[in-house]
């Protein structure tokens, strides 16, 4: 898991995103090793990747050295365990994979650090903590661990606590089991810290973080006959700072505002946010590529965002009709969505993330582009995180798509993009210009450009 460190000349986005050397971790080959979630920490010192082979690997920040000041940055690898095992459902003749749908991180309240991971039915909360002492003289044990003979004891000793070499465990201190039908597709903690979500297809759970044998619906969308069934939900949301409000997504491109105080079932809506689709556009695909397949609340709470599969579009909680602003991710994959269906790329489930002031977005795309909006400038730009480009300082150049025509020396054709490699998952610090882009199996940490 070694980590390279490349330079990127300075000035090269706009002044919100300087992004300096790119760290590329996790190498791997396996289908196993293929990162499904990004996430930071709400401090931004760990950040921790979960994958299709159930592990969770977490990263911990470097502190500022005074003989190397341009060493504060970078991440290495902190803690690795296995998260979830694969399982098999025997009622159903059903097998559980492994792969980790989500990881959110819990504020840190003493030294250990805590967080939430899933995948398609169980929950766990995960304890990682430190430990550098050891306890030596027990009575009952001889020192290699094996229990003493109680009638050979003639002396009571006082067991003394001895240095040994760092060690970081995770434990798993509570399992959330049993309480979906269908695949859970994100977890969301609350702002009071004590409750948090869990959400599948058809319903959204939730759950006291000390409680593990019961949960309650709050949410539930499935009809009687299940023949009837239009939409399903594709990601839900707590409010940051409310913890009575959470939103959710569906397939159909709707998006609800719901609100606990109202009754303890919020199958009635607060606020329903829809773009009404233009006739003009309507095609085979439209229902398809206007499902939504993230929802994020920004840091302020005041606005949505939310991805399809073509657009970023960011909504303000006070107006239901019609986004304020409609962000084209890959307009120029509009003509190939025959192919695209075919080879299954269409239902893609590309991620969207805010950065620490809610004035820059960043969601992913194929070729391993991501892309990155302005708010303010209205500026955007098209990044691409692979190891051909990333030799020591080399400078990370914005990337171009041409769409027809004739081809710029600089540009690369619609028709030679690479649709196997994608990126689905992002995360940005909480407070800094540092970005995590999860590449199919390679991570790369990107950051400002340091004095």
């Amino acid at each position: 898991m070694s980590g390279r460190q490349h330079h990127v000349r300075p000035g090269l986005l706009w002044p919100v995103v300087d992004l300096d050397h790119i760290t590329s971790k996790i190498p791997g080959g396996l289908e196993s090793d293929i990162i499904s979630t990004v996430e930071f920490n709400p401090t931004g010192e760990l950040l921790a990747t979960g994958d299709k082979g159930g592990r969770v690997v977490v990263f911990q920040r470097e502190q500022e050295s005074k003989n190397q000041p341009h060493r504060r940055g970078e991440y290495n690898v902190y803690s690795t365990f296995q998260s979830h095992e694969p399982e098999f459902d025997y009622l159903k003749s059903l097998e559980i994979e492994e792969k980790i749908n989500k990881i959110r991180w819990l504020p840190q309240q003493n030294a250990a650090y805590f967080l939430l991971s899933t995948n398609d039915k169980t929950v766990k909360l995960w304890k990682i903590s430190e430990r550098d002492k050891r306890p030596e003289g027990y009575n009952l044990k001889d020192e290699d661990g094996r229990i003493r003979d109680p009638s050979t004891i003639t002396a009571l000793r006082v067991p003394v606590l001895q240095p040994m070499d760092l060690m970081v465990e995770a434990t798993p201190r509570r399992v959330f089991s049993n309480a979906h039908t269908y695949h859970i597709n994100s977890i969301s903690v609350s702002n009071d810290y004590e409750t948090y979500m869990s959400t599948d297809d058809l319903r959204i759970n939730l759950w006291n973080l000390e409680i593990t044998n019961q949960s309650f619906n709050i949410v539930d969308i499935k009809p009687a006959n299940m023949e009837e069934l239009t939409e399903v939900i594709t990601a839900a949301e707590f409010h940051p700072n409310q913890c009575n409000t959470f939103i959710y997504s569906s397939s159909k491109g709707s998006i609800r505002l719901c609100d606990m105080r109202a009754s303890a079932l919020c199958d009635n809506h607060c606020k329903f946010f829809e773009e009404p689709e233009d006739p003009s556009n309507r095609s085979f695909f439209s229902e398809i590529i206007s499902s939504i397949s993230d929802v994020k609340f920004s840091h302020s709470g005041r606005y949505l965002m939310t991805r399809d599969y073509l657009t970023v579009k960011v909504w303000d909680l006070n107006m239901e009709s019609k986004p304020l602003e409609t962000y084209q991710v890959h307009d120029y994959l509009r003509s190939k969505l025959c192919s695209l269906y075919e080879n299954d790329c269409i239902f893609d489930k590309f991620e969207c993330v805010w950065n620490g002031s809610d004035s820059v977005i960043m969601t992913g795309s194929y070729n391993n582009f991501f892309r990155m909006f302005d708010r303010n400038t209205k500026r955007d730009v098209t990044l691409e995180a692979s190891r051909e480009n990333s030799k020591p300082r080399a400078i990370l150049k914005p990337r171009k798509v041409c769409v027809g025509g004739k081809r710029r020396k600089d540009e690369i054709s619609v028709d030679s993009l690479d649709f196997s490699k994608k990126i689905l998952h992002t995360a940005w610090h909480p407070s800094e210009n540092i970005i995590a882009v999860a590449a199919t199996n390679n991570l790369y940490i990107f950051q400002d450009k340091v004095n």
